[in-house]
């Protein structure tokens, strides 16, 4: 059976300018140290490639291959490969669910902020397996809301973080997929599993202003928001008060936010 899943962020430009921030070393630090030259590697969910590159660099003269859903997104990530001289890299459009890769296409398979947008993320995590060679890695990396954390206490973004639950629940999806990973690649059937966590840190003025503005552009312009009120969540009222929120604690001289990550270093 097909499964459609909602994609809670969709790929509105303030979802895009935190992806594009992303990098290998950000964000895919916990696997660095196992990639080898020659390495064939999938990544899952590539976005708009930034991670995705850094990977390729890392096992010229192996091969990298990025999928994603969206057509669009994967366009950025081609351009982004060409403008960074990159040449063992290919995006193209599939699903996690139904990869078509053979058994033991690749070396690694990497994955990072994507089971929390899963319906099935167990499901994803044994087609992931299927197309590991034996003696190959899965990486799997993602957020858990309920664990980010912030100063100064700020009810707007308690609320924010509630909304945010509230549509990730009626996406039947996880937004405290972090906690989760290492019991899902227990219950997938996996044993030699490294379970380690990481975190993002916004507290200088730089970052926390960025960060902050994402969220409030995020909130009332990408389908978050819509989401927020085709789903009863809140009302358009709520939303602005809730991204004023978000700017206001970007101005807060002694603002520090953290976003917590679990990893995961599967061996097959």
């Amino acid at each position: 059976m097909e499964r459609v899943d909602t994609y809670t962020h969709g790929h509105h430009e303030s979802v895009l300018r935190s992806h594009r921030w992303r990098t290998a070393e950000n964000s895919a630090g916990y696997l660095l140290p196992y990639l080898e030259e020659g390495n064939d590697v999938l990544d899952v969910g590539c976005g708009p490639g930034t991670i995705t590159v850094g990977l390729a660099k890392h096992v010229r003269p192996g091969r990298v291959l990025g999928i994603d859903r969206s057509t669009d997104v994967l366009m950025k990530a081609s351009e982004l490969a060409e403008a960074s001289d990159v040449d063992n890299v290919l995006f193209e459009q599939a699903d996690v669910y139904d990869l078509p890769y053979a058994r033991g296409a690749f070396d690694v398979v990497h994955a990072h902020q994507v089971l929390q947008h899963l319906s099935d993320p167990i499901a994803a995590l044994k087609e992931m397996a299927r197309v590991t060679r034996h003696g190959g890695l899965i990486a799997v990396r993602d957020a858990d809301y309920s664990a980010m954390s912030w100063y100064p206490a700020s009810a707007g973004l308690e609320k924010w973080q509630e909304l945010y639950h509230q549509v990730t629940e009626k996406n039947n999806a996880e937004a405290d997929a972090g906690r989760r990973l290492l019991a899902w690649a227990r219950e997938a059937g996996f044993e030699d599993i490294t379970a380690t966590s990481g975190t993002w840190t916004y507290a200088d003025d730089d970052s926390r202003t960025w960060w902050s503005n994402l969220w409030a552009d995020r909130l009332e312009q990408s389908s978050l928001g819509r989401q927020i009120l085709t789903g009863g969540f809140g009302t358009e009222t709520e939303i602005t008060e809730v991204a004023q929120a978000w700017r206001d604690w970007g101005q807060e001289e002694d603002g520090w936010f953290v976003v917590v990550h679990g990893e995961l270093i599967i061996r097959m």
